[in-house]
């Protein structure tokens, strides 16, 4: 077995173990799309969806399985909803890279708002990075690095203290438990680095 098939048996097994873990569905459509299993890869980013329906990475990649599946109907109205959502949240990369698929299927894209959004934020004027966020504008910069290392500073830099305390709190212990993960070893330490990594959209 490669090690692609071996880590997408590992996210097979987080998704069906834990059906509403939105990160393992996501890693899983990942390995999936990687893998050139496209249909499956759509059936784990439209799950991802339905429990992070604000998830504006899911929807950029959703919309390419779907382009290079064909289904052209189905990825212009998704990705239409997704630049709808990532304009909304001040994910600027994925919302201009659906952008460009809407304009290669020939649909327009939706027109801008976040400069109107922008006037009502309430936060301290920093933008999260992490695909997922719902904070948008009103996010929150994490005081300091939470790790004395280039991953922690990174976090620090790219990630609000709303989505890292989810991760802390939330699914960092579904990682560690499912995964049967002792941060003792470099090995594991680095895996749980690479699920971290993962979660956040800093690959």
């Amino acid at each position: 077995m490669s090690q692609l098939q071996e880590r997408i048996e590992q996210f097979r097994k987080m998704a069906n173990d834990d059906p509403d873990n939105e990160l393992g569905h996501f890693r899983l459509g990942q390995l999936l799309m990687e893998n050139g299993q496209l249909e499956d890869a759509v059936k784990s980013f439209q799950r991802t969806l339905v429990l992070s329906p604000q998830f504006a990475k899911v929807f950029q990649l959703l919309g390419q399985c779907l382009i290079q599946l064909n289904r052209r109907e189905e990825a212009v109205k998704l990705l239409t909803e997704g630049y709808v959502v990532a304009d909304e949240h001040g994910h600027n990369m994925p919302r201009d890279e659906m952008g460009k698929m809407l304009v290669s299927l020939g649909a327009k894209a939706p027109e801008s708002k976040k400069a109107t959004s922008a006037a009502g934020a309430t936060g301290d004027g920093f933008h999260c990075q992490r695909p997922g966020c719902i904070a948008g504008s009103h996010a929150h910069k994490l005081p300091k690095p939470p790790m004395n290392d280039d991953l922690g500073r990174r976090v620090c830099d790219s990630i609000c203290a709303d989505c890292w305390n989810d991760w802390l709190r939330n699914y960092s212990v579904k990682v560690i438990n499912e995964l049967r993960l002792d941060l003792s070893r470099e090995d594991h330490q680095g895996q749980y680095d690479e699920y971290m990594r993962g979660f956040f959209g800093l690959e």
